[in-house]
């Protein structure tokens, strides 16, 4: 019995991030049949099972049609955005004999050489790569330059943890304890 599909009911800033879907709670929602699939296959009868009839043995989730068509066909990316989280999606690649590094280099369109050169090299250039909507190079709104703070979080907490230490040790001598008078 498959699930209507679920549209995302509300659209977030972070949906415009290019090459990836983020992992919220709505998305943990839509794909929760996706990834007790993909965690069903932790264990090696679930894998032979799967492997025996794969359609048959999706059944046993809660998925749409979408979902279903996604792993049958290994779209790693079309996973992802209806619903799946990466760590378990590659409990799929994995039971496909495929490393993390092979399924990244799919997902990316590239081969797996190009990616692990492409990553080892600092990985995709952000230029061009900032917006799905268009905004040219626009920097997130996340960032300094997008109305965040002026200080990093890193750096606040350093200068809060120095203001603590600093405001302590202007702080007055204890007394001395009951043990410590009688001697």
């Amino acid at each position: 019995m498959a699930r209507e599909k679920m549209a995302r009911k509300k659209q977030h800033d972070y949906d415009d991030i290019p090459g990836t879907y983020v992992f919220d709670a709505e998305r943990s929602r839509q794909g929760f049949g996706i990834n007790m699939f993909c965690m069903s296959l932790m264990k090696d009868e679930n894998r032979k099972a799967f492997k025996a009839n794969e359609a048959e043995y999706l059944k046993k989730f809660n998925l749409t049609a979408e979902q279903t068509d996604a792993i049958l066909k290994r779209d790693y990316n079309r996973m992802l955005e209806l619903g799946g989280n990466i760590y378990f999606t590659a409990k799929l690649g994995a039971t496909d004999g495929h490393s993390f590094q092979q399924l990244a280099a799919k997902m990316t369109g590239s081969s797996q050489q190009d990616y692990a050169s492409m990553m080892l090299a600092g990985g995709r250039s952000v230029e061009g790569n900032r917006s799905r909507s268009g905004k040219k190079n626009a920097p997130s709104k996340f960032l300094r330059a997008g109305g965040g703070s002026s200080k990093s979080a890193p750096a606040k907490r350093q200068a809060k943890a120095k203001a603590k230490a600093k405001a302590k040790s202007k702080a007055k001598p204890k007394s001395k304890t009951r043990s410590a008078k009688r001697k």
